[in-house]
C-alpha cells in the first residue's frame, strides 16, 4: 500500500467536504489527514487529502471526484515530490531535572516553545511528516500529554502536476452572470420605482 497526497480544488459551498470524504469512505479508504482552506480566490477552497491504499481503487475515486459538480480539479501530487508541511502542537511533561534535555530536542528540530507551566512545556513544530514523527518519538519518554496536528498541506513543484482548473471558464462565467443579475435587479428596481412615481403623478393630475 502506497501513501498518496491528493490535492482537490472545490467551489466554496456548504456540503462539499462531506461529499468528497464520502467517496473515500464508500470505497473503504481511510483518510490519514485532511486539511481544507480558502485559496487566493475566496470562492475556491483547496483540500489536501493524505490517504494510503490501492492505486487502482484510488484512481477510480479520483475519477468519481472529478465528476462532482463542485469539484474543479483533482490531482495526485505525490507523484512529483511535492512540497509538504504540517504544523503540530505538543504538550510534554517537564520538570527542573529534564527541562534542559527537552530544550535540546526542541532546538535540534528548530521548534519553539509557545507556552510554559510549572510541570509542562508546549512546543510548536512545522515540517514534513517524517520530521514531526521523529521529534514525537524523542519526546515520548518524557510523557506526551497532548498532541494536535493540523494535517498535511502540500503544493506540487512542477506546473504540469498542478493543471489549471478545468472549470475555470465556467467559474468566471458564473461570477459574471451573478454580477449581471445583481446589476439588472438593481437597475430594474430603480426603473420600477421611477415608473411607479410617474404613474402616481399622472393619477393625481387625472383627479
Amino acid at each position: 500500500m502506497k501513501k498518496h497526497t491528493i490535492s482537490v480544488l472545490v467551489e466554496n459551498h456548504p456540503g462539499v467536504l462531506a461529499r468528497v470524504a464520502g467517496l473515500f469512505s464508500a470505497r473503504g479508504f481511510n483518510i490519514d489527514s485532511l486539511a481544507v482552506g480558502e485559496t487566493h480566490d475566496p470562492e475556491v477552497s483547496r483540500m489536501t487529502i493524505s490517504v494510503t491504499g490501492d492505486e487502482k481503487v484510488l484512481e477510480q475515486i479520483m475519477k468519481q471526484l472529478d465528476k462532482l459538480i463542485d469539484v474543479i480539479t483533482v490531482v495526485d501530487i505525490s507523484k512529483g515530490n511535492p512540497i509538504e508541511r504540517e504544523l503540530v502542537l505538543i504538550k510534554v511533561s517537564a520538570n527542573p531535572q529534564n527541562r534542559n534535555d527537552i530544550m535540546q530536542i526542541v532546538n535540534t528540530f528548530r521548534a519553539k516553545v509557545v507556552d510554559v507551566s510549572p510541570d509542562s512545556l508546549t512546543v510548536e513544530v512545522t515540517g514534513t511528516e517524517s520530521k514531526i514523527d521523529a521529534m514525537l518519538e524523542l519526546l515520548r519518554p518524557f510523557e506526551l500529554r497532548e498532541v494536535v496536528r493540523t494535517g498535511l498541506i502540500a503544493l506540487a513543484r512542477r506546473t504540469e502536476l498542478a493543471p489549471p482548473p478545468k472549470h475555470a471558464d465556467e467559474l468566471n462565467a458564473k461570477k459574471l452572470k451573478g454580477k449581471q443579475i445583481s446589476s439588472a435587479k438593481k437597475h430594474g428596481g430603480s426603473a420600477m420605482l421611477c415608473v411607479g412615481k410617474k404613474s402616481k403623478g399622472k393619477s393625481k393630475k387625472s383627479k
